[in-house]
This record gives structure tokens, sequence and C-alpha cells, in this order.
């Protein structure tokens, strides 16, 4: 399929901690999020960005006692928990990290185009898609958030960070998969 969607699709964390089902930071729905990923990546062809949610080698303020609660999570870089699953690492020409939830980084906006459109997928939802997508829209970026290419916690916190990202428009619209890709074409 020749790249037909508008905009820079970013994938945000689809890591092997928030899909191995044994991780204290697994997203249970993580398989379904795949999928709808997997949908996206022929109709944006290279403009695709990939994220990933790195511990700090040194945590300050607040995430101090948020890496308390998660010690597991304090690993560098190059340790698997933070590698991108096995079927997206090919796909990842472009990796953006970040020590934060939010992913609308100088970097991630390099990549985004001339229509200032960002598309997100990914997990969680009620976390990283979230604190991205409102960051993108207060930098003036249209953002649409692919509901069924994303995963939450759990389907609850997952449907009501759609609910509370929904609250945003025009600045931010939940859709689907499906209307992205007859979008396209």
């Amino acid at each position: 399929m020749t790249p037909s969607a508008t905009g820079l699709l970013a994938v945000i964390d689809m890591q092997r901690v928030f899909a191995d089902p044994d991780s204290p930071w697994a997203t249970p729905r993580f398989p379904e999020a795949a999928a709808g990923v997997r949908r996206l990546l022929s109709a944006y062809g290279d403009r695709v960005a990939f994220t990933r949610f790195l511990a700090p080698a040194e945590p300050d303020g607040a995430w101090q006692a948020y890496y308390e609660q998660w010690p597991f999570a304090r690993q560098p870089p190059d340790a698997q928990l933070w590698q991108l699953t096995d079927e997206f690492t090919p796909h990842a020409r472009h990796v953006v990290d970040a020590t934060t939830f939010g992913k609308w980084t100088p970097e991630l906006a390099r990549h985004l185009g001339p229509e200032k459109r960002l598309v997100l997928a990914g997990v969680s939802t009620d976390c990283c898609v979230l604190s991205t997508a409102l960051a993108a829209a207060d930098a003036g970026v249209e953002v649409l958030v692919a509901a069924d290419a994303c995963a939450g916690a759990d389907d609850d916190s997952h449907a009501k960070a759609l609910q509370i990202m929904d609250l945003y428009r025009p600045l931010i619209r939940v859709t689907t998969v499906a209307e992205l890709l007859g979008e396209a074409g």
C-alpha cells in the first residue's frame, strides 16, 4: 500500500514492559492495540515515529517517589524491558526516547509535517497517550487519537482517558483506525 494518510503517526511506548503479562506495568489489551497499530503502519509509510518511556539515570523531584514505588523500572535504556516488542522493531526507523509520560518533545515535533497533524496510537491511553495528546494540542497541533489502536491500564481507565481527550475538541479528536484509513483513501 502506498502511504496516503496525512500527518505523523506517533506510536507510543509499544515496549516489552507493557506487553509482558508478567510485568508490573502490563497493559492487558496490548495485543488489541498492537493490531490497530499494525493496520496503520502502511498508511503512514515513513511518517511514523515510535516512542519509548525510559527511566532517568537519577530521578528528580516527584519522580523520586514514583521510582520508589516502581524500583524494578530503574534500569538503563538498553535493558530488555525498555525495548520495543519484536514485531515493531523492524518498523522503528524513527525512535524518540523520553523519561517523561508525555512524548511531545522537540525531537517528536521535528518529525511533524507542515500540516501539523499528529495521530496517536499505543499505550497507555490513560498515561503516556493522554500526556502526549494534551501537550501537542497546547502546542497548536491537530491531534487524532486512534481509540482502537490504544490500550489503557484497564478498560475503564482507557474509556475515561478517551472521554477526557474528546472534551478537548477540536484540538483533540478521538477516532478509529477504520476512520483514519477511510480518510487515507
